[in-house]
């Protein structure tokens, strides 16, 4: 194995229809090796691509991304990734940041912005919800349907999902259901 270890970066936005482009020419420079990329929320770390990533890496390699919200929303959910690379003996740098986590000073930044991060989606969370109550009290809120499903198409595809046979994202298509709505469905049934 190379002693150097691999670049490797992450890149996440938060739907499909969102493009990524920005942070891949961001991280064009560090020479990277592997390239890791997600479309979907930040608000936890139940991400194909982030948790392949998490797999993927090992002692010496070095993980790119453009800032900590591309990780994680949460600051308890960023420590704890920090954390395990840091097991794994995996440094962490965030361009936008300018901060490298094998050092103490990058450390401490991490915690400080991680809770700005989390604090920063509270507020979005909250602006939503006071945004959905108007539009209730105004009779226009759609929102908070049930979605009716197929349950023996969902067994059926539930099975090939648990053997292994289709993605969670195949899954979630057949199904013309959204990834969090299928991952709620799980749970459910």
């Amino acid at each position: 194995m190379n002693n150097k270890g691999q670049n490797i970066a992450y890149i996440r936005v938060s739907s499909i229809s969102q493009n990524e482009q920005r942070q891949i020419e961001a991280l064009k420079p560090y020479n990277i090796d592997k390239w890791f990329s997600d479309k979907i929320s930040g608000k936890n770390t139940n991400r194909n691509k982030l948790n392949e990533m998490l797999e993927y890496v090992r002692e010496g390699d070095t993980i790119h991304i453009l800032d900590f919200s591309r990780l994680s929303r949460s600051t308890k959910d960023l420590l704890n990734i920090v954390e395990l690379l840091e097991k794994k003996g995996v440094k962490l740098i965030s361009i936008k940041e300018n901060i490298d986590t094998s050092t103490p000073v990058g450390k401490l930044l991490l915690t400080v912005i991680g809770a700005i991060a989390e604090f920063e989606r509270q507020n979005i969370l909250e602006r939503q919800a006071e945004g959905i109550a108007i539009a209730k009290k105004e009779g226009k809120y759609k929102g908070g349907q049930k979605k009716k499903i197929d349950r023996e198409l969902f067994k059926k595809l539930k099975e090939d999902y648990d053997n292994r046979k289709i993605t969670k994202t195949k899954f979630a298509e057949e199904l013309k259901v959204s990834r969090p709505t299928l991952d709620k469905l799980l749970k459910e049934l």
